[in-house]
């Protein structure tokens, strides 16, 4: 998969706004990378949707926190999904087996 260059916007629950542009071949992985860059703790109720914009092709997504630490706890249905979660936890350096919430 190509690398495409997104920008992620976190909003806090307070509404404060946290913008990062980051390169990914996925949108799970533009969310990795975006917390990572964010730092801290990973709380599923601490962001509201988190919006991602893909700039080529332009496209926008929005996902739920809580949706995207649910996708990266379940296994991978084809040796593709197992590798591909596999390198999102690497991103935030967690490891599949720990608790992520």
């Amino acid at each position: 998969m190509t690398e495409c260059h997104c920008r992620v916007t976190l909003t806090d629950i307070e509404g404060g706004s946290h913008i990062v542009e980051v390169k990914a071949s996925s949108l799970f992985e533009a969310i990795a990378r975006a917390l990572k860059l964010k730092g801290g703790s990973i709380a599923t109720d601490g962001f509201r949707p988190i919006k991602v914009l893909v700039f080529e092709p332009k496209k926008e997504h929005e996902v739920r926190l809580k949706d995207f630490m649910a996708w990266l706890d379940r296994q991978g249905r084809s040796p593709r999904e197992v590798i591909e979660r596999k390198k999102i936890a690497q991103i935030l350096g967690v490891s599949k087996s720990s608790r992520l919430h």
